[in-house]
Formats: C-alpha cells, sequence, structure tokens
C-alpha cells in the first residue's frame, strides 16, 4: 500500500493557501517588476478563466442531502490529500466541491498538492496511463497510507470523455484534434454546469467510506 510521506504532508498547501497561490500567479502576470510566473502564457489564461469559476463555486455550491447523509456516516479522521493545477478546468470544477465538503465535516483534513512539482506520486496514481488531475488520494491519518482514490472527474463524465479522448489521439491532423479538443472542454463544461458539484460531491464520500473499512480491518 501506498504511504505518502509526512514531510509531504506537512507541507501541502490549505485551501486558502492554494487560493492565494492561484491569485499571486494572476498578480505576477500583471506586475512586469514582479518574478514571472512559472505557467506558459496560455496556461495564465486558464488560470484566471478556472478563478472565476471556483470564485462562483465557493459562493454557489450546497451540499445535497445525499452529501449530507454520507457524511453522517463518517465515524473516523481521515485526509484527503488532492494532485491538481490551476489551469485545470476538471479541477476548478471539482476542488470547490472538496472544500466545501471538508469545511462541513471536523473529521476530513483536506491538502492540495500541484501536479507538476510531484510528477514522482502523480505516477502513481495514473489515470489510463495519464497523468489526469484532479486526482484525490483518501490517506489515513495515522499512517498516511493511501486507501483509495477519486478522479479525474465524475463516472459519467468520464464515460463521455474517453470515447472523446480516444478519438483525439486516434487523429493524425494536429488542427482537427486541436478542434476536438475545444469541443470536449465545452461539453465537459456544460456537464459540470448542469450537474452543480452533485455527482463529486456523492462520489467522493462514497469512495471515502469503501476506503475506511480497509483501516478498521487492520487497526
Amino acid at each position: 500500500m501506498q504511504k505518502i510521506n509526512n514531510a509531504l504532508w506537512d507541507n501541502a498547501m490549505s485551501y486558502e493557501t492554494y487560493w492565494s497561490f492561484i491569485n499571486q500567479t494572476l498578480q505576477a502576470r500583471l506586475n512586469a517588476s514582479a518574478p514571472q510566473p512559472t505557467y506558459a502564457e496560455a496556461m495564465l489564461h486558464y488560470i484566471q478563466l478556472n478563478a472565476v469559476r471556483m470564485a462562483r463555486l465557493d459562493k454557489t455550491i450546497e451540499l445535497t442531502e445525499t452529501a449530507e447523509a454520507l457524511l453522517q456516516q463518517l465515524k473516523q479522521p481521515v485526509a484527503w490529500l488532492v494532485i491538481t493545477e490551476p489551469w485545470c478546468g476538471d479541477a476548478a470544477q471539482s476542488v470547490p466541491a472538496l472544500q466545501k465538503i471538508a469545511a462541513a465535516s471536523p473529521l476530513i483534513a483536506l491538502r492540495f498538492i500541484l501536479r507538476d512539482q510531484h510528477l514522482d506520486i502523480m505516477d502513481v496514481f495514473l489515470t489510463n496511463g495519464a497523468r489526469s488531475i484532479p486526482k484525490v488520494l483518501i490517506i489515513s491519518t495515522k499512517t498516511l497510507e493511501v486507501l483509495g482514490t477519486w478522479g479525474p472527474r465524475p463516472a459519467a463524465l468520464q464515460n463521455i470523455a474517453l470515447p472523446l479522448i480516444e478519438a483525439m489521439k486516434a487523429q493524425p491532423d494536429a488542427a482537427l484534434r486541436a478542434q476536438q479538443y475545444e469541443a470536449l472542454k465545452i461539453e465537459a463544461q456544460r456537464w459540470y454546469n448542469r450537474n452543480k458539484t452533485f455527482d463529486t460531491q456523492q462520489e467522493i464520500l462514497r469512495a471515502t467510506l469503501a476506503a475506511l473499512p480497509l483501516v478498521a480491518a487492520s487497526a
């Protein structure tokens, strides 16, 4: 069973620190005298767009009745370590929901690490061979062992996305491949807007509750 290093967990970002990192990155883009951001200009565009999405979700997300009922079943502490990047559209839609859930329960500790700064961790938790994010590692607070995972997107959306991703891989024309990628992003955002994080809330909690018996069995 994979175990997370104590130093990695201790140095991982809180949600507030993750937001500060996003804001500092965007401010550096506008300030010529500041150290230049580590992201390419194209990625900074997506970071700015995702910051707007996250801010909106922070204000509008409400826990579903199902999520609240699942939270009542949580009886022991658990940690969520989220592998993410601020340019990722899926992360922008899911991360605020994770924060909303964690804020509602004293039993959930939530931290964040950046994928591209921790490829050694990311490469242990690939999705179909890809470094897909966000990826939530469900961790024992006692041992820091990874008990389960969730991500990079809700199952219903993943079922839509995977055939489109495979079609892109098979497309030899770079321009057409780029068009397919843009179409996938648009379809994904429409799905997220309709779903209002309902599937994300339920799936991460069900995955957490399913993983926790592994703790009881080994105690």
